[in-house]
């Protein structure tokens, strides 16, 4: 469980995905993400849907970029992408670009968030 700012309990599943891009191909894929695929995520109003942030670094040759999602339960992330919940949430135009990606994601029980 993680604490909510007013200290009570609440229950986090935090969904994580992993793709990569050529260096050429970054920006545009994440400037797809931030103006379309974030959005879109958030006006479908999935009960439970709390967050998500994205991670970004340079790799060697490709950009790893990793989203984490957050949900209140695992229902929620079905709600999400469906029963099967484990599948990868990947829409075409970021097919188009990336280079390779996770086909699953893995969900975890948030045990502790500290925010200072």
């Amino acid at each position: 469980m993680s604490r909510g700012k007013d200290g009570s309990n609440k229950t986090m599943i935090l969904r994580i995905w992993h793709g990569w891009t050529a260096p050429e191909n970054a920006d545009i894929y994440e400037n797809l993400l931030k103006t379309e695929i974030f959005p879109g995520i958030e006006a479908k109003n999935i009960p439970g849907y709390q967050s998500i942030q994205l991670l970004r670094r340079n790799a060697g040759n490709e950009v790893e970029f990793i989203t984490m999602m957050g949900f209140d339960s695992l229902q929620a992330v079905k709600d999400f992408v469906g029963e099967d919940y484990e599948k990868a949430y990947v829409p075409e135009k970021a097919r188009a670009v990336l280079s390779r990606f996770d086909e699953r994601s893995q969900h975890y029980e948030v045990r502790e968030t500290l925010d200072y």
